[in-house]
């Protein structure tokens, strides 16, 4: 099957972006495989887990298996400066970052983007397990996958209709098990490759590490105070800790104690028992739409407030400046600044902001 259409698609040596690669040749494009080189961690180089040698290697080899171009592009310094340092910035802020969030609008729809469009590609696919459907407007409405478990549509809602009417999406109506199985019928030598749910810089998954290697001023020891404002402890840094956290405390109590907040300003940390911890409302800043238009009323939806976490009700009413207030139908223990709250129509996934 001959197909005109040109497209990059985004490798990284594991399973699905072998499988999306593959798919797309049969399918009749005419598919170029793309690798970005990323910052790693000096000294640290063959840890980074999306771009090392092994992987590049074994990208190369799916490749040349389904006989398609395949490039290595360098963005190191882009990565670096959008996705690394909103990474540390973040936790001196004292809040809890994402930084997929940034990887996938500015490095993957950003910068991978324009070196797709300017090698004549009509699209950009990923291994990125979310769908696309064009609305009555001509619109595209960015829907949950198929299989539930591995829907990422959550760490998609970042992009708007300039992106999503260049992505393809190969992986939106199979399951990881179907994933697999293309995998050996393809022949593909990632077959049996284990997945890493870990930021890919850092090597060990440690994060805790990695800011007191790079980022030493968060190791700000202060008070662990209780919500009556008696210290009960000392805290090794407050973006060693996020809302909801009960080990790791080092605090001795009759009942177990969780973090109920942290505040900058005066560097302590509040924790409280189980029965203190949770929120019925957030604010979120920076909302984007993915059909570019914002709700001008308050409206019902389904809320994630973490990429893993079970979809929780509530009225969402927008406000100025880009933001959202959110309240649910019952309280949340865990809603953490730094995280985003993404809002959900049935399938379609309506957008999202960054928790404050």
């Amino acid at each position: 099957m001959e197909n005109s259409e040109r497209v990059v698609i985004a490798m990284s040596g594991g399973v699905d972006s072998s499988v999306a690669a593959a798919l797309l040749k049969q399918q009749g494009y005419q598919v170029i495989g793309m690798m970005l080189r990323l910052w790693s961690e000096p000294g640290r180089e063959s840890a980074n887990r999306c771009c090392t040698p092994e992987s590049m290697a074994l990208a190369r080899r799916v490749a040349a298996r389904i006989e398609i171009p395949f490039y290595a592009v360098d963005a190191k310094e882009a990565f670096h400066e959008s996705v690394v340092r909103f990474f540390e910035d973040g936790y001196l802020r004292g809040v809890t970052p994402n930084p997929c969030l940034v990887c996938n609008r500015q490095i993957r729809w950003g910068f991978l983007l324009e070196q797709a469009l300017s090698l004549g590609a009509n699209y950009l696919a990923t291994g990125h397990y979310a769908r696309l459907r064009q609305n009555g407007d001509g619109g595209l409405q960015l829907l949950r996958a198929f299989d539930q478990e591995k829907d990422q549509s959550y760490v998609l809602h970042v992009l708007g209709q300039k992106q999503l009417c260049h992505a393809l999406f190969p992986l939106g109506e199979y399951s990881k098990p179907q994933v697999r199985q293309l995998a050996r019928d393809f022949s593909l030598p990632v077959s049996e490759r284990a997945e890493s749910q870990d930021l890919c810089f850092l090597g060990d998954g440690n994060y805790r590490e990695y800011l007191q290697r790079n980022a030493p001023q968060t190791a700000n020891p202060g008070p662990i105070l209780n919500p009556n404002g008696q210290t009960v402890g000392q805290h090794q840094g407050l973006a060693f800790y996020t809302i909801g956290q009960r080990k790791g405390l080092g605090l001795s109590a009759p009942q177990p104690l969780y973090v109920l907040d942290k505040d900058l300003q005066r560097n302590t940390l509040i924790v409280g028992g189980v029965d203190q911890l949770g929120k019925s409302e957030l604010v979120a800043s920076r909302v984007n739409w993915v059909s570019g238009t914002p709700p001008s009323q308050p409206f019902r939806a389904e809320v994630k407030i973490r990429y893993r976490a079970k979809g929780a009700w509530g009225v969402v009413t927008p406000l100025e400046d880009q933001g959202v207030q959110v309240r649910f139908d019952e309280p949340l223990r865990d809603i953490t600044p730094g995280q985003a709250a993404v809002f959900f129509d049935g399938l379609i996934c309506l957008g999202g902001g960054i928790i404050q």
